[in-house]
């Protein structure tokens, strides 16, 4: 077997379990919240580490961290209707607190410091925040929680990921974006690009058919009904 038939294999395996527990998670509201203020916290985590690896940065990692995750939480609680505005007071305390305390460390540029702390927090915490945003929406009656709609963004960049892989396999030529990611290509870009663009368009007919499905449910249940009624 070949090294990338091993690859594809593992890829494979791997994508599968991801996606099970990704799908599995959105089903309840609390899940989902807990999984992804799990992933906001080791990826702040992960990328404080490699930013204090560079020579002349040092951030703190662990209240960073907490206060991705804090963050994290408090969108989840705020968009939910549990918690009001005023839970981000802490938040932004912490955030000031930071950059104070970086004026009186004795690093040759704490400003730059401060810029890495802000850069996790607005590059990791608050795209992962947007989630909550996303899955619960305010109604008359309060707010309802709705999972089709973030795990749609999921859904989508998987299958990005999928055509972009697979024509880049077959096709790829042209790197990218070396510096950031070697392997890359234009032709695994734009494979992936198209398979989002059909994907769209199946979902689409199929919310369509869906959706005339339930209405002809109703209409025919509306008309069953009134034809049973006595008349007056």
């Amino acid at each position: 077997m070949s090294d990338k038939m091993k690859n594809l294999i593992v890829r494979t395996i791997t994508g599968v379990l991801f996606v099970a527990a990704i799908v599995t998670c959105f089903l309840r509201p609390e899940a989902m919240i807990l999984l992804f203020a799990l992933v906001t916290g080791l990826t702040i985590w992960e990328f404080t580490g490699i930013v204090n690896d560079i020579e002349g940065v040092t951030t703190n990692r662990l209240i960073t961290t907490v206060a991705g995750v804090y963050f994290f939480f408090s969108i989840a609680g705020y968009c939910s209707g549990i918690v009001p505005s005023a839970v981000f007071i802490p938040y932004l305390l912490t955030i000031v607190y930071l950059f104070i305390a970086e004026l009186y460390t004795k690093a040759p540029n704490p400003i730059n410091n401060w810029a890495y702390t802000m850069l996790a927090q607005m590059y990791i915490a608050l795209p992962f925040s947007t989630i909550n945003v996303l899955a619960f929406r305010a109604t008359g009656d309060g707010v309802v929680y709705n999972c089709l709609l973030p795990l749609s963004v999921f859904i989508f960049l998987w299958t990005n990921d999928t055509g972009a892989y697979l024509s880049g396999s077959l096709f790829g030529k042209h790197k990218l974006f070396p510096r950031v990611s070697p392997g890359k290509s234009w032709e695994g870009s734009i494979g992936g690009g198209l398979l989002v663009l059909a994907a769209k368009l199946i979902a689409i007919r199929f919310v369509q058919q869906l959706l005339f499905e339930t209405l002809h449910r109703k209409v025919l249940v509306s008309l069953t009904m009134g034809q049973q009624m006595p008349g007056k």
